[in-house]
């Protein structure tokens, strides 16, 4: 096999499985991709985000952290609080059960939700931890040229693929979250996900 198809696949195969476990991100896409509200934009951000940080992965993430060693503490501290923050709203609208209804009402005009995605991604340290660290450790494996290059071009077509095919199949289940239990259960796990994430950012170390 050529070495950069090879890289290419292993890249592929690496940032999907980096990025298939449900979290602050992916749940959000969920969420909207349910909705039906601003899909493509929504996905769109989530995989430029994810193409962006995993380029500044490969190309070297140890610089920054031994430029400013604060960094990564920063990140862990700021994205509990705020995934605490989103999983309080959550919770909120499970307790008012009313999100059901607004499956097929008025859409969240674009920017609160590109916003609310930007900032999930963004303030996530385990985005950084996926993309910048572990996918940056991995590309070190290959020399530089044509299969690093190809390593990097896999991994961020794995974000591509997962968060499109996430979005738009979340529409799949639609008609089961017709139901205002389903909404329920949904901003529940939902909130506990987020509030388990943040104990483990903040406990873990």
């Amino acid at each position: 096999m050529i070495p950069a198809l090879s890289a290419a696949l292993t890249g592929f195969g690496t940032g999907f499985s980096l990025i298939l476990a449900i979290g602050a991100q992916n749940a959000f896409v969920l969420r909207q991709g349910l909705r039906g509200e601003h899909v493509f934009w929504v996905a769109l951000v989530c995989a430029v985000s994810d193409a962006i940080l995993i380029t500044a992965g490969v190309l070297g993430f140890g610089a920054l952290v031994e430029v400013w060693p604060a960094f990564p503490v920063i990140m862990r501290y700021g994205g509990a609080a705020f995934l605490i923050a989103y999983g309080a709203l959550r919770m909120r609208s499970a307790m008012r059960g009313g999100d059901a209804m607004e499956i097929r009402g008025t859409a969240q005009p674009i920017w609160p939700a590109i916003t609310t995605c930007l900032v999930l991604t963004w303030a996530n340290p385990h985005v950084y931890l996926d993309t910048l660290a572990l996918i940056g450790a991995i590309s070190t494996n290959y020399p530089w040229g044509m299969e690093k290059t190809g390593f990097g071009i896999g991994a961020t077509s794995a974000s591509f693929v997962f968060f499109f095919g996430l979005a738009y199949g979340a529409r799949l289940l639609a008609p089961i979250m017709q139901n205002a239990r389903a909404w329920v259960v949904l901003d529940v796990c939902i909130a506990l996900l987020m509030w388990s994430i943040a104990a483990g950012l903040v406990l873990t170390h």
